[in-house]
């Protein structure tokens, strides 16, 4: 028996930057009986608690001790305070700012070059380069951008491979990851999911044989792909419908 499902957020437990559907928010609250719950994504805490934790709305306090929340890939953690009744960050790690400097101005040189800055389409107040703290990510449209726009701008993912490849040219002492529909999650070395599941390991007090983890970007290059890599039990996963079939059969089997 698994202790912890660990799951990737876009395209796994929702539609690419939108809250969790009903169903998953009601499953997700069901396995917070059973296992500890640990999302893990590129994405800022506030993402987390909108597009998961305001959607978990029938959870109890005392269920939300078994939520922890892995931001920007695990490089930060947080969890609930029972007393408190609120979350509170257990660490981070963040980038200096000449490594967010120099990163911004190497991803925005890469898309340039090859024709893929897409500056003229973002919505007001949005853009294409944020400063995660622990990470760089860009998105290509932006993060306000439809889902339908974001599904079509770089299906197979060869924009943003060809992005990768040139950053890597330009900046080699960084690592870059394709994840979401139209994002690169830049890191410097060994700041991807193992930190965050090498840290979950250690905060948790558990093995990787204890955790179940489900990503839909687990193939090479991939931000799920280092999970793989150490080990830990993976379901690939192509949607949140896919998930939500899984969650189903394990909790019928309890």
């Amino acid at each position: 028996m698994k202790k912890v499902l660990s799951f990737d957020i876009d395209q796994t437990l929702n539609v690419a930057k939108t809250p969790i559907p009903d169903e998953i928010a009601e499953l997700l609250t069901k396995c917070l009986n059973h296992f500890e719950i640990c999302p893990i994504s590129g994405q800022k805490f506030d993402q987390f608690l909108i597009q998961i934790v305001d959607r978990m709305k029938d959870a109890t306090p005392e269920q939300l001790t078994h939520l922890h929340l892995f931001v920007a890939q695990g490089t930060q953690y947080y969890r609930y305070n029972l007393k408190k009744k609120d979350w509170e960050q257990v660490y981070n790690y963040p980038l200096t700012e000449a490594q967010v400097k120099k990163i911004t101005e190497t991803i925005e040189k890469a898309a340039k070059e090859l024709g893929y800055w897409e500056e003229d389409k973002l919505k007001p107040g949005d853009e294409i380069i944020e400063n995660r703290l622990s990470q760089v990510t860009f998105s290509a449209l932006g993060q306000k951008a439809g889902t339908e726009e974001k599904y079509a701008w770089d299906p197979d993912h060869e924009k943003r491979k060809k992005i990768v490849a040139r950053c890597k040219e330009l900046s080699p002492e960084f690592e870059y990851e394709i994840g979401g529909t139209t994002s690169i999650n830049a890191i410097t070395p060994g700041m991807n999911k193992v930190f965050g599941m090498t840290h979950l390991l250690e905060e948790l007090n558990i093995k990787k044989e204890d955790i179940l983890y489900f990503g839909d970007m687990t193939m090479p290059g991939g931000n799920d792909y280092p999970v793989v890599q150490m080990g830990i039990d993976t379901i690939t996963v192509r949607s949140h419908e896919d998930t939500a079939f899984a969650l189903r059969g394990i909790l019928g089997v309890l």
